[in-house]
């Protein structure tokens, strides 16, 4: 498996398994057959409410611990954020039955950001998250974040595809020591992706997932999403050819430079996402 170093010295690998949208009693089952097919970095969030299934799958895996790198991520949290992301924290390490997570997120640039941000510094401090980063971070708050405390975020976590390649983000991230890391690579099949002529030529060529080898080739952790096992084995030979320079020019020519979703800066957005709490 290809890796990535992040900024703490730490190896991510660079295409794992996301389990957003799938239903809680799918999940275990799909962790399982992913870590089967050899995936080792799993994405979920406390927002998902499927960490305690991907716990399971982890823990019946029998695979080592430290051969696995495990994210979840904080929700958004009111003021005093230092106490309740702590809380929020300890209950999803208790859900997912692990004594430390790989990664830890906060998944909303909303609420009380700095407070929050110090309890994820304190976590990070006592080696229960080896490593903390942001999701939903448009450059000019990512850089906020990174000017204004002491620990830079190691992962933004950002939608990226190819209709939205989020090239600046990406710039940014890079001079500044901060991984991109993409949701939403195949984005939802928006856009015609799965029968985009040009990505279908492409894909066609090497008989491979073009939009996979083109996120790894940028050298942007990738997470996609599926239950079907032979997908989850498709999505995974990615490793063994490249996309010629060409071909990424081609594909860099499909950005339309906004997101297929929503945009966090929304204001109807913004007030919807802050309003919502989890149930702790």
């Amino acid at each position: 498996m290809q890796t990535v170093t992040l900024n703490n010295g730490i190896e991510m690998p660079i295409l794992g398994f996301g389990v957003y949208q799938i239903p809680p009693e799918q999940t275990e089952q799909a962790v399982t057959d992913a870590l089967a097919a050899g995936y080792r970095l799993l994405d979920t969030a406390a927002a998902y409410g499927n960490e305690e299934a991907v716990g399971r799958a982890v823990k019946s895996s029998g695979i080592p611990r430290e051969e696995l790198f495990v994210t979840t991520k904080l929700w958004v949290q009111d003021a005093p954020a230092e106490d309740n992301a702590r809380r929020a924290f300890e209950t999803s390490l208790a859900k997912l039955g692990l004594d430390h997570v790989d990664l830890y997120l906060m998944h909303q640039p909303y609420g009380d950001v700095y407070g929050q941000w110090r309890a994820m510094e304190a976590v990070n401090r006592e080696g229960l998250a080896k490593a903390i980063g942001v999701a939903n971070f448009y450059p000019d708050r990512l850089l906020d974040v990174i000017l204004n405390n002491e620990v830079t975020p190691a992962v933004n976590q950002i939608e990226t595809h190819p209709f939205f390649q989020r090239t600046t983000d990406h710039d940014l991230m890079r001079d500044h020591g901060v991984q991109h890391q993409s949701w939403g690579g195949f984005a939802e099949g928006r856009n015609d992706l799965f029968t985009h002529p040009v990505l279908s030529e492409i894909g066609t060529a090497h008989d491979k997932s073009a939009v996979l080898r083109w996120l790894i080739q940028r050298s942007i952790v990738t997470i996609p999403k599926t239950v079907s096992p032979d997908r989850m084995a498709q999505n995974f030979d990615v490793f063994d050819f490249e996309l010629t320079d060409e071909q990424m020019v081609q594909i860099a020519h499909l950005d339309t430079g906004t997101t297929v979703f929503f945009d966090h800066r929304d204001p109807e957005m913004v007030a919807r996402l802050s309003k919502h709490r989890l149930d702790s």
